[in-house]
């Protein structure tokens, strides 16, 4: 079986020339592929045809991506979103991932590239991790993953996450107890490969904030090496 079939990719972009080659390298792979212009036609064919994962230019001539991303997330949608981007600021990539978006391709880019990082957001947006328990639940003291059902509870209360913010903290939950390197979770939580060690002290940052408001601080700073999360009855 093609390594694109049955998968519905929307490419949204305002260049003709870019739009093609995207959705013909798609097609190629034998995804199916549903062509926007625009934001309001990506909204559109969002809730037409329901697909697995939207490629979305940034700039846009009605509205840009950001606001696409803040229309779909506000109406429910977790459809997983790959921001197409000439911007390279790092304020402008933690915002779009802040909004809810999974990765971001600066342009100009490869087609190689693109697809790799299809392939990449596809795998982590279907995967459900199983805890040794078997109940489908990771936990470090009062703090619990559904990874089922992708809720977050600490000492009993709801935690929103974002998908970005999700999954970092799924790994360090994964890895409770053990230092994770800048490199493994970069690699990991966004696969850039060479990625921006500011991005993920940011999001580290968001994650201290939103579970620290419920309890004691889990994640623990190695200074020079990384993060590690664990109960507080373990911490020095």
């Amino acid at each position: 079986m093609a390594e694109g079939t049955g998968i519905r990719v929307l490419v949204v972009d305002d260049e003709p020339a870019i739009l093609d080659v995207l959705a013909t390298s798609l097609r190629f792979l034998d995804y199916e592929v549903q062509e926007a212009s625009c934001g309001r036609d990506a909204l559109t064919e969002v809730r037409a045809h329901s697909p697995h994962l939207v490629l979305l230019d940034v700039m846009l001539p009605d509205f840009d991506g950001f606001e696409v991303v803040r229309r779909l997330r506000s109406a429910g949608s977790r459809v997983p979103v790959v921001f197409l981007t000439a911007r390279e600021s790092g304020q402008d990539v933690v915002g779009g991932l802040d909004l809810g978006a999974d990765d971001y391709i600066t342009k100009p880019f490869r087609l190689a590239e693109v697809t790799a990082r299809v392939r990449a957001v596809l795998r982590r947006s279907t995967e459900r991790a199983t805890a040794p328990g078997g109940d489908g639940l990771l936990r470090c003291a009062d703090l619990e993953m559904d990874t089922v059902t992708y809720e977050v509870r600490r000492a009993g209360r709801p935690v929103d996450l974002s998908p970005t913010e999700y999954r970092l903290l799924h790994h360090l939950l994964l890895n409770t107890g053990r230092v994770l390197t800048r490199e493994q979770l970069l690699d990991h939580v966004w696969e850039y490969g060479e990625g921006d060690p500011g991005v993920l002290k940011t999001y580290i940052s968001y994650l201290r904030r939103k579970l620290d408001a419920l309890g004691p601080p889990l994640i623990e700073t190695r200074r020079g090496v990384g993060y590690m999360l664990r109960a507080v009855r373990e911490a020095r």
